[in-house]
């Protein structure tokens, strides 16, 4: 999710929040760096200080399992295509020989009977319609009788989050005429457009004549908004930390929120990660006390929510109901467990969910086994009969950690075609064991259980866990017990099919320091670039570029193998210190997000959310051939203390781009982010999504379309009105070939 940091105005990085106070891993970064007494660094903070780069920022999205990948047809290239050019035009822009057409897009109704969008802040009914600021997103296909279909490639479902929505002061300024209320308390009618329009859609699409509509009547779309009902299921559920006076057992919640990464089941289900919905609660200024300074205070403070704190639209505003009132997690009533207010409803918010996109009439399942943090995507490991699933998941905020989950039950493969989906999940996703990364400065990992029967989390002094739902409810806390790593803000992770080695993007990190002072730590072999990069006469500092790092896991359950896969760089940065990776103009990218790899060529997509590289171009798509954990070699890189003395970070570093491995695919519009990919299973179809073009549009500047940063899709030609809306892309090469060939 974009930082907005053009923006006006804008109080809350929610994205960059950084609750992690704890020590981890900072005496390990001292070990895996070696002191030295060489010369001024060339380039490194201390003395590449103002040097001449401008910052990248990437994010990426993750994928899933399934068999191996299918080569593109014999003569066909991965790659082929020529490189688009960086851009700051207001258009999608890709390589010649593909179209790329808009097929959804915000406010567009998915129900029969509901007016077209009229684009100018007066329409309602969003409950019916596309939501705001799509993100990750999956295929489900369909076959002639509208029933699941794995090999369908003409018509299908598509689950797409809906994250968040473009916001100034409080309000979802293009959503409401006036562009909405920015002072509390904000009206009921607002905040019912701004909630119905966070969550998921699954609506139905199809290619007809040689293009792909969505299909607005179809009895198979849906959404889910952060009202609609929820279960509550595996370790947590009926936990006492989920009471609330809406489920005073603990076993449902309402809604999902801030949905950034998918991930989709080897039995055809949606998995949907719960990013940064912290900030969407408040809390009151003199909460600690109400609450006895008991360990809750510990956790909510762990979790971003300290007493005092706003909420990002003041939705606990619109009145006495219910609906309202969930978003104040302080406590307000008399009861001892809480079922008389809403002081745990923050608790039912932070996990995996699963939907069966196939049947609406399921009520969707919070997996809570898969642990409460920051969610971007779910990627499922290499899939193979009579072994447990792993699934692979990042925490995103700044300093937080990597994790997996292995599931008790070994697969069958007669599960995959299963008719009751959701009790399949409740089978793999509610019973196993969830770890959290250690990256070790030699190139080699460990997986460190959660479990109370480690005595690191049993004997945690900062935080006493109870039981397994403490651990799942407070996953975080957990692996600060632990001493895992902290990363670089670990978004979208996806698996490659041919090896199934896992990637990781690390967006960017502001708090990387050789000198670092509070909230700051060391570089480190995982997370070893720690520089100056100029935007303008903006120092950004830390990892404002963002890399990515990829595992191999060993022959145990507990031990990877590690090097890092790319730098994002500014092309012309120094080699030896930023642009490590020996990026082109052709392959200069920044804060990598979104991450999938396609099934049918191999190619690993990467998705950018920049604020840092953004003076230069838009944020964009790019394509990769992978390689393999160890193809390349270790490097070093020497920082200078304010003290004068130097230390070394060595780590191990893929094979260098080339033209033939990396390449730009697409640039986006105006102040968008690109998120979400997926593909019809030939490879000859993908789907992408442009969230919030135009999302540093000034609110003053509403009433002048002149003004708006983007109006991209409508100078596109696609829907009324001239205000940006997020939306879903269609992309096809023009010889019908395989996408990237």
């Amino acid at each position: 999710m974009t930082h907005r940091v053009d923006a006006p105005e804008q109080a809350i990085d929610f994205n960059n929040e950084n609750a992690n106070t704890s020590a981890n891993p900072t005496f390990e970064s001292v070990l895996g760096a070696r002191l030295s007494r060489r010369g001024l660094l060339r380039g490194s903070v201390g003395s590449v200080g103002t040097a001449m780069l401008a910052g990248f920022g990437v994010s990426a999205c993750g994928g899933s399992d399934d068999p191996a990948v299918t080569p593109p047809p014999t003569g066909s290239k991965l790659l082929g295509f020529g490189a688009v050019p960086k851009s700051l035009a207001d258009v999608v822009a890709v390589p010649v020989g593909y179209t790329a057409s808009v097929i959804f897009a915000l406010g567009d109704p998915i129900a029969a009977g509901v007016a077209a969008y009229k684009n100018d802040g007066t329409d309602g009914d969003f409950d019916k319609r596309a939501g705001d600021h799509h993100d990750g997103m999956e295929w489900f296909g369909l076959g002639a009788d509208g029933k699941r279909s794995d090999n369908a490639t003409e018509r299908g479902l598509l689950a797409i989050n809906h994250e968040a929505t473009t916001d100034e002061k409080l309000s979802s300024y293009f959503l409401h005429a006036n562009g909405g209320t920015t002072t509390l308390p904000r009206p009921a009618a607002e905040i019912d457009k701004e909630t119905a329009i966070h969550g998921i859609a699954v609506i139905e699409v199809a290619k007809s004549g040689g293009k792909w509509a969505y299909a607005q009547n179809s009895a198979l779309n849906f959404r889910l908004t952060s009202l609609s009902p929820i279960e509550i299921s595996g370790p947590a559920r009926g936990s006492a930390q989920l009471f609330t006076k809406f489920s005073p057992t603990g076993t449902t919640t309402r809604g999902t929120l801030n949905n950034c990464g998918t991930g989709k089941t080897p039995w055809g289900t949606f998995l949907t990660g719960e990013e940064n919905w912290f900030g969407y609660f408040t809390r009151g200024a003199a909460d600690d006390a109400a609450r006895g300074n008991d360990k809750s205070v510990t956790s909510l403070k762990r979790y971003g929510r300290t007493q005092g704190a706003a909420s990002r639209h003041g939705w606990e505003s619109g009145g006495a109901d219910d609906k309202y009132q969930r978003w104040n997690n302080s406590k307000t009533g008399t009861s001892v467990d809480g079922t008389d207010d809403y002081r745990n409803e923050m608790n039912g918010m932070g996990y995996i969910v699963e939907i069966d996109a196939y049947d609406k009439t399921r009520m969707a399942k919070k997996r809570t086994g898969l642990g409460r943090f920051a969610h971007e995507s779910a990627a499922f490991g290499k899939v193979v009969a009579g072994q447990p699933l792993s699934i692979y998941m990042g925490d995103d905020s700044r300093g937080e950690y990597i994790y997996k989950f292995v599931s008790t039950a070994t697969w069958n493969a007669a599960d995959a075609n299963a008719n009751d989906r959701l009790a399949i999940g409740d089978k793999y996703l509610d019973s196993g064991k969830l770890y959290a990364a250690k990256f070790n400065a030699d190139g080699t990992g460990s997986w460190v259980e959660l479990s109370l029967t480690n005595t690191a989390i049993s004997g945690y002094t900062t935080y006493k866990f109870a039981d397994a739902a403490d651990i799942v409810i407070n996953t975080r806390l957990a692996a600060d017990a632990v001493g895992a790593t902290k990363m670089d803000r670990p978004e979208w992770n996806a698996v490659n099919p041919a090896n199934g080695e896992v990637y990781f993007t690390l967006t960017n990190n502001s708090a990387r320091s050789a000198n670092p002072g509070s909230g700051q730590y060391l570089p480190d072999a995982a997370n070893p670039r720690a520089y100056t990069d100029m935007k303008g006469t903006t120092k950004q500092e830390g990892n404002p570029n963002g890399h990515m790092v990829r595992l191999k896991e060993g022959t145990s359950v507990l031990a990877f193998t590690w090097d890092v896969y790319l730098f994002g760089a500014e092309a012309s940065a120094d080699k030896t210190l930023i642009n490590i990776s020996a990026l082109t103009d052709e392959q200069d990218f920044s804060s990598p997000d979104g991450l999938a790899f396609s099934k049918a060529t191999g190619i690993c997509w990467i998705q950018t959310d920049d604020g840092a590289y953004t003076d230069v171009s838009n944020c964009m798509m790019m394509a990769a051939v992978p390689g393999q954990v160890g193809d390349g070699s270790k490097k070093t890189l020497t920082y200078t203390k304010t003290d004068g003395s130097k230390f070394d970070v060595v780590t191990p570093v893929g094979k260098a781009a080339t033209a033939d491995t990396l390449k730009r695919f697409l640039v986006g519009p105006k102040g968008c982010e690109i998120t979400g990919l997926t593909e019809t299973p030939d490879g000859k179809t993908i789907f992408v999504n442009i969230q919030h073009p135009g999302e540093s549009t000034g609110m003053a500047n509403l009433a002048d379309p002149a003004k708006f940063q983007s109006q991209w899709p409508a100078n596109a030609g696609y829907g009324a009105g001239k205000r940006p809306r997020s939306a879903t892309i269609v992309i096809t090469k023009n010889d019908g070939g395989n996408i990237g060939t």
